[in-house]
């Protein structure tokens, strides 16, 4: 084995190692998010009936609507992992069209969750008015933020697989991506469980 070839091996080898470093910080990132998560959905049971004499859930939430956020992100989360399988077969234009998919689908539940926001503020039920209020815009909108991050990691990575192609890094960032994605699908589950659900019984 030449010296050149034994150097590219511990190239590889120093660059897979640093890569599942990342993951294994990138598991730990979403297990702090998780917290951040479970203490919003406290906070939001807590204060869900605190409506201070003005709108409750069954006033403001429309659960036709919140069923097609719901379908959205479902979606988005199967059409991710239709680009995750391409992946792992070295389609690269596969992995591109499915990331186009799933972006729409992220913009249309973030464009449906921003229709149902300015809905309920042109109602008189904003942030401000009432515990319950309070809490369902910060549960609901940070769970809105954290898609829209998700949505801008998504055309980060359809740049990156259209310029450096399937490389091992741009297969890790599209893993942990994917990670977060599905992350998002199950704590909107939760919400539609834990706020709409009951909100509107």
């Amino acid at each position: 084995m030449s010296e050149t070839t034994m150097n590219e091996d511990l190239l590889e080898h120093e660059e897979r190692k640093s890569l599942e470093s990342r993951e294994f910080g990138f598991w730990v990132y979403l297990m702090t998010d998780a917290i951040i998560f479970a203490l919003l959905f406290a906070s939001y049971v807590v204060l869900s009936k605190n409506s201070a004499a003005g709108p409750t859930s069954k006033d403001v939430f429309d659960l036709s609507h919140t069923a097609g956020e719901t379908a959205l992100l479902l979606f988005s989360s199967l059409t991710f992992g239709l680009a995750t399988i391409a992946m792992s077969l070295g389609q690269t234009g596969r992995v591109v069209q499915w990331l186009f998919v799933t972006l729409a689908l992220g913009l249309g539940f973030l464009a449906m969750e921003m229709i149902e926001f300015s809905g309920m503020i042109g109602q008189g039920a904003g942030p401000e008015t009432s515990g319950f209020l309070s809490a369902f815009f910060t549960l609901v909108g940070t769970h809105g933020l954290h898609v829209a991050f998700g949505v801008i990691g998504i055309c980060v990575m359809i740049g990156q697989v259209l310029v450096k192609g399937l490389t091992i890094p741009v297969r890790s960032r599209l893993f942990r991506l994917g990670l977060f994605w599905h992350f998002l699908d199950i704590v909107w589950i939760g919400i539609f469980s834990v706020v709409y659900l009951p909100g509107v019984m």
